[in-house]
């Protein structure tokens, strides 16, 4: 059975001595550590001998494992073009004087940190974003060319590759979460960014059906399209094709849970993911990593969402088969029960 473990993103305001103890309540196996709040700092653990050290005891003491660690916000930054949006993101010393250059910079040595830090850790796997200098573009309108976009991922590659070399010095992946604003957000757009660098054995996803299936991408597909690739998985749901008809798949510039929404995340079994396909599909590619709860739903007290999710994601999978469920019918007589034809 394959590790259920929290992201700790949503729940970032809350100390990690108070979260701990309680998501072990729950019964999760391990946690998805988020570069936020208290959970996780990037800058301590290289700097400070015993940070690491203490982390991995005070999960331990707690019964709680950590397979991954999160830094979705750092990278953002490192390809976005800077606005003050970015600011509430950031810690304050990527964030500095908030000049572009600048950012950027302090944003790609950041994440380069981040897999140093990973790797202090013993963790092997960072999650997160890239940010991209093309997303406003995805309308192509006005007109825009191959050439436009090629540039585009022409400036992924040029700002992520030295990230990406720091991540294979230290034998940690990136595992880009498919998304919305990100330089990769179907399968179309993961195969060329994979393809922009070079195919990088350090570069895969961080696999998260919920944002690939309200665009109308075949998010089963995308499992069987990239199987070495799948380095992490998060389980969250969402269902679209709801509202009042007046906001389509863009947002309409509405909240999440804005009863006029087209589509909203929801808790896990109450939207309209196939986990079942999900799960046989990671199963058939031999994903044997931590299926990490991200849960996100406006509509739902966050304890009892985290509650239900768990609940859900153990009645979900299941151990692989160590035979063909048919091989019994092969058996010599001698193993046959007595009595039995």
């Amino acid at each position: 059975m394959r590790p259920i473990t929290l992201f700790t993103g949503q729940w970032a305001d809350l100390p990690l001595s108070d979260l701990a103890p309680r998501v072990r309540g729950l019964g999760y196996d391990g946690l998805e550590l988020a570069c936020s709040g208290d959970h996780f700092n990037v800058q301590r653990a290289l700097t400070e001998p015993q940070y690491v050290a203490e982390k991995r005891e005070f999960l331990k003491d707690h019964g709680l494992t950590c397979a991954a660690i999160s830094n979705h916000l750092v990278g953002q930054a490192v390809c976005d073009p800077i606005d003050e949006r970015h600011r509430a993101i950031l810690p304050a010393h990527v964030w500095g004087d908030g000049d572009p250059e600048g950012v950027w910079r302090r944003a790609a040595q950041e994440m380069s940190d981040t897999a140093r830090a990973a790797a202090l850790f013993g963790v092997p796997t960072v999650t997160g974003f890239t940010g991209s200098g093309i997303w406003h573009s995805a309308y192509a309108f006005p007109p825009t060319s191959q050439a436009y976009w090629d540039a585009g991922f022409e400036d992924f590659a040029r700002r992520w590759t030295p990230i990406l070399e720091t991540f294979g010095a230290h034998g940690v992946n990136f595992a880009l979460e498919v998304h919305p604003g990100e330089i990769a957000f179907d399968t179309v757009t993961a195969r060329r960014a994979l393809d922009a660098v070079n195919h990088h054995p350090r570069f895969g996803f961080n696999y998260d059906p919920s944002h690939l299936a309200y665009q109308g991408v075949d998010y089963v597909g995308f499992v069987r399209a990239f199987p070495e690739r799948i380095f992490h998985v998060h389980l969250k749901d969402v269902w679209w094709g709801r509202g009042t008809g007046e906001v389509g798949v863009f947002g309409g510039h509405t909240t999440f849970g804005d009863a006029r929404r087209m589509w909203d995340f929801r808790s896990l079994g109450r939207g309209d993911i196939r986990f079942q396909d999900v799960i046989a599909a990671l199963g058939d590619i031999g994903y044997a990593g931590p299926l990490s709860v991200e849960w996100e739903d406006a509509r739902m007290e966050r304890w009892h969402g985290a509650g239900e999710s768990l609940t859900f994601a153990r009645a979900l999978d299941f151990p692989a088969s160590g035979q063909a469920f048919d091989a019994a019918f092969s058996a010599p007589a001698s193993a046959k029960q007595e009595g039995q034809p």
